[in-house]
């Protein structure tokens, strides 16, 4: 797992209901309208003009992201997905296994909040021995996927950096440095991985309950 670095301890975490079960009926719902309804009805302060994808260390900056629903299909399995309205060309989306029982989480700390979701699967392979609960596993910033939600100069940052580029996507280490590839074969260099085997795979292991993963530039 690669986790998040923004903050080392969140200083305020909020079980969502659970709103991946009402994705069929709904078809989608998009995070910063979720976020604001949060917001105004726990009182949070979130004012968040756009995102960032978060996948193991994967950053992909868009303007909105997305839960949908995914039928069963030929994959056999009930899924959701997470669509990102990315900056520019850029093609981002996650199909996640419903099969698992996921938790998501609202984040937060000063200047910075963030949507997390984590399995069951991935909690006890990962991080059941560290920490007694899913709960303080996110509270230390240990999950894999989230959406984090940027206003202001840090979301004007976000926007400038993308726009200057032709990778799909920026990698934030473990250590909390930032790797800014140039261009996508770089960003693939980086992550010893193809658009082929994300886009089968998620290039993860299973108990992680990734399906697929685009992470491309047009």
């Amino acid at each position: 797992m690669s986790a998040p670095q923004d903050n080392a301890s969140w200083q305020a975490l909020l079980e969502l209901p659970p709103i991946l079960e009402r994705l069929e009926d709904s078809g989608g719902i998009p995070v910063l309208e979720l976020v604001e309804q949060l917001s105004e009805r726990h009182d949070l302060g979130i004012e968040a003009e756009g995102v960032a994808y978060h996948d193991r260390g994967i950053r992909v900056p868009g303007y909105d992201a997305t839960f949908v629903h995914e039928p069963t299909g030929s994959r056999g399995r009930p899924a959701f997905s997470v669509e990102v309205n990315s900056v520019g060309s850029r093609n981002t989306w996650a199909v996640f296994d419903k099969t698992h029982d996921w938790d998501v989480y609202l984040v937060q700390a000063p200047g910075i909040a963030a949507l997390a979701w984590i399995s069951d699967e991935e909690y006890r392979v990962e991080e059941a021995e560290q920490f007694e609960t899913k709960q303080d596993a996110v509270a230390a910033g240990r999950f894999s996927f989230g959406i984090f939600l940027y206003g202001g100069d840090a979301w004007q940052e976000q926007l400038e950096y993308m726009r200057r580029t032709n990778a799909p996507a920026y990698l934030q280490r473990e250590d909390g440095s930032t790797m800014h590839p140039s261009t996508q074969s770089e960003f693939f260099q980086l992550v010893d991985s193809s658009p082929t085997e994300f886009r089968t795979s998620g290039n993860a292991p299973s108990y992680l309950g990734l399906l697929e993963l685009e992470v491309t530039i047009d």
